[in-house]
């Protein structure tokens, strides 16, 4: 019987290790649309209300476990809104989409009035992004913490809000103690 349970000890702490040595992938995440929610006017400012939908992958053979947080969202270098992530979980190998909802500074995009009435013609708008994300991911009974970050650059058509183009990146740190 003992060697029956040093057998099961041994295969245990085995496949734990494997596990944990398997090298944590990057997740993905691609903005597919964005939706116009709502304009609040306080003139002469408009502050616009938006819902950002967000496609994320978890190529991991884990699930993880992420706290809320923040995006922010630059135009021409400057801070022009933030987009909300609540707190979530997301299974090992899988795909969600994601409804951030945001909102954009009219007075910050007032302050770049001439480009902003350039990209309008141009029917181009590059936006910014960025996010750092932090949870954690459960291999059998140990809990991992990890921290993502992740840019975006994404050019917008901002008459008819369709993503023209984008270029994302994320890096994953994963915090083995």
């Amino acid at each position: 019987m003992a060697w029956a349970t040093a057998l099961v000890g041994v295969a245990s702490v085995t496949a734990a290790a494997a596990i944990i040595s398997v090298k944590p992938r990057d997740p993905s995440f691609e903005l597919i649309s964005i939706t116009l929610n709502s304009l609040k006017l306080s003139l002469p400012v408009v502050d616009v209300e938006l819902i950002l939908t967000v496609q994320v992958t978890n190529p991991n053979v884990v699930p993880i476990q992420y706290s809320s947080t923040e995006l922010s969202i630059f135009y021409d270098g400057s801070l022009l809104g933030t987009a909300h992530i609540d707190a979530g979980s997301q299974p090992a190998k899988s795909t969600r989409l994601l409804q951030l909802p945001a909102r954009l500074s009219g007075i910050e995009l007032a302050q770049h009035a001439a480009k902003f009435v350039g990209d309008l013609r141009r029917r181009e708008m590059v936006l910014d992004a960025a996010v750092d994300m932090k949870g954690t991911a459960k291999v059998l009974w140990w809990d991992h913490k990890f921290k993502v970050h992740m840019d975006s650059h994404v050019v917008v058509d901002p008459v008819s809000l369709d993503v023209v183009d984008q270029e994302n990146n994320a890096e994953m740190e994963l915090f083995v103690t």
